[in-house]
């Protein structure tokens, strides 16, 4: 039997998955979590897909909770998150793309409460050779993070995780549409 206060996380984590899509380009999973960093787990994926089912961003979310806390931890919780996401070749060379995304995340938790919050980010290109090197080359972003809630609702941090995965696949803020190009470039 699982404590209450990660029963009650479990919950939340089924709700989400249960309950409307946040987005109609978001798609949410349960899988199967690590059973080796912590006595209690419980995860999810996710993609994000383009209007022809392309997928350009993935990620997890890895939901740990150890009773006797850990050094770090608050409530006894930790939330480890993992996103991956395609990016256009010239925002890839932007050299702040790394800050910025940080700073998605950031804004992203700001309303539901983190401590201790850390991670990485990485660019990566990847460039074709020999029998594939006419496969156009591709550019992605990778977003490493964890950190503990600091309070006991576990959906606030849910939804931040989404909210940075859509940002990082290039989606406008839920509940804004975004401008289709015009042909002529930008007018006035």
């Amino acid at each position: 039997m699982n404590p209450p206060a990660f029963q009650r996380a479990v919950d939340t984590l089924r709700e989400i998955l249960d309950g409307p899509a946040l987005r109609p380009e978001l798609d949410l999973e349960d899988m199967p979590a690590p059973q080796s960093l912590a006595p209690y787990a419980a995860a999810m994926s996710g993609s994000v897909y383009r209007d022809d089912d392309t997928e350009v961003a993935m990620g997890r979310l890895i939901v740990l909770y150890d009773p006797e806390g850990r050094s770090g931890w608050t409530n006894g919780f930790r939330v480890v998150a993992y996103i991956r996401a395609d990016l256009e070749p010239d925002i890839a060379a932007d050299e702040l793309i790394g800050s910025v995304a940080w700073d998605w995340l950031l804004e992203a938790l700001e309303p539901a409460g983190y401590a201790g919050v850390s991670g990485t980010i990485t660019r990566a290109v990847s460039e074709s050779f020999g029998d594939k090197r006419g496969e156009p080359s591709t550019t992605e972003l990778e977003l490493r993070a964890s950190w503990s809630p600091t309070g006991d609702d576990l959906a606030g941090h849910v939804l931040a995780w989404c909210e940075v995965m859509c940002t990082t696949a290039g989606l406008p803020p839920a509940g804004v549409t975004a401008l289709p190009d015009r042909p002529g470039g930008g007018g006035g």
